[in-house]
């Protein structure tokens, strides 16, 4: 379905999640200095005008970035998303808002490579001109590239399709973003048995997910669907600025789903999302939550390479207590303790939100168990729609 545009939802409360997110996945990829690929399945425009185009209509960015613009306060992690956003408006006034690509490009190393897809014949010409136009802009500050073989590729088809081909990388090492518009129910099927074969390719890859929270029952599905396919662990964020409305329309929630997430992500939410329910947040059902947990792992054997292109929940609301649980994964966790193993069940503890004092929520669940647990170039073209 080629009807989606994203200009008319960037910078909301949804792209914060996923943008904040991939920048903390790939800062954790560049710890070390093998380099790593980057797909991303559903590529959009990689840039979008805030002050013109679809971005005007309904200005959602107004539920996400802008809230957060002119704030002193942002956790370490969170800034370091927004001063990439800031970087592509050296002006100081919200003009441009980038896209997954152009997040993932400023992060990137030299040595790093990008894939990009996407399926809509005008964002594909639109993403494509931002990246030559990128390139021009290094060349002519002297940049050169220092490694052999192309760092970006666009490629213009069905990301969900065109993954087998690139899966594993060369490296070994890589992360995969796939999000879809969902405006077809099937692009709920289809996520989950793209992952499934990903996964069978390249094991030990990073996937993340964005989805929405909606009312339809295949979005409700889509996260506990998930957490049954076989990998070595998953980590489940949601965020919420507000409950639904009456009629059913808009969008108020969304999830990041991450499959063999970095050990160091879950802290780092815990951190950072009291903070945005705190500051995005339009009434009293603001929260977010966090689940993580494992299934076990099949052993299958890769198929043949297509091609040469080698739980722990967390609820906030405003003035409301915070309720975490623990995972399989074995990390301490605060809160009421709840294993993914339905024979290790842990009593609850309560943490409040004003005090953040740990209590316990009764004398017999004390003795818990041990779960497991950059300047933006001159002339970029300003994408109207995804």
């Amino acid at each position: 379905m080629l009807s989606y545009r994203h200009g008319f939802h960037a910078g909301n409360h949804a792209d914060v999640l996923k943008h904040f997110v991939l920048i903390e996945l790939l800062n954790y990829l560049g710890q070390k200095d093998t380099a790593y690929t980057y797909v991303d399945t559903h590529s959009g425009a990689g840039l979008y005008s805030l002050d013109t185009g679809y971005a005007t209509k309904n200005a959602e960015y107004e539920t996400g970035i802008a809230p957060l613009w002119d704030r002193d306060d942002a956790p370490a992690a969170l800034q370091a998303y927004l001063d990439l956003v800031k970087t592509l408006n050296p002006s100081g006034k919200m003009r441009y808002y980038p896209g997954s690509p152009y997040c993932a490009n400023e992060v990137m190393r030299a040595q790093d490579r990008l894939r990009l897809f996407e399926l809509h014949p005008s964002e594909i010409k639109i993403l494509s001109e931002n990246f030559r136009k990128l390139e021009a802009h290094k060349a002519e500050q002297g940049e050169r590239q220092t490694v052999r073989g192309k760092r970006i590729m666009i490629n213009a088809g069905d990301g969900f399709e065109g993954l087998k081909a690139i899966l594993p990388p060369p490296s070994r090492r890589g992360l995969v973003l796939i999000d879809p518009p969902y405006e077809v129910k099937d692009d709920y099927r289809r996520v989950k048995v793209c992952l499934e074969d990903a996964l069978v390719r390249f094991p030990t890859g990073t996937y993340a997910v964005w989805y929405p929270v909606l009312s339809r029952i295949e979005s409700k599905q889509l996260p506990e669907r998930l957490k049954r396919i076989p990998a070595n662990g998953w980590l489940n964020v949601t965020l919420s600025i507000s409950g639904p409305t009456p009629d059913g329309f808009g969008l108020h929630s969304s999830g990041m789903f991450i499959i063999n997430p970095p050990w160091t992500l879950e802290a780092t939410l815990r951190e950072v999302m009291p903070y945005l329910v705190r500051v995005l947040g339009k009434d009293v059902s603001a929260k977010f939550e966090i689940e993580s947990g494992e299934t076990e792992q099949v052993r299958v054997k890769p198929p043949v390479r297509a091609s040469a292109e080698r739980t722990a929940r967390n609820t906030v609301g405003a003035g409301k207590s915070i309720n975490a649980t623990t995972t399989s994964t074995g990390r301490p966790q605060v809160g009421s303790l709840r294993t993914n193993n339905s024979n290790n069940l842990s009593g609850p503890k309560r943490i409040d939100s004003r005090t953040n004092t740990a209590r316990a929520a009764s004398s017999t669940n004390r003795d818990l168990g041990q779960g497991k647990r950059t300047a933006r170039p001159a002339n970029l073209s300003k994408s109207r729609s995804r």
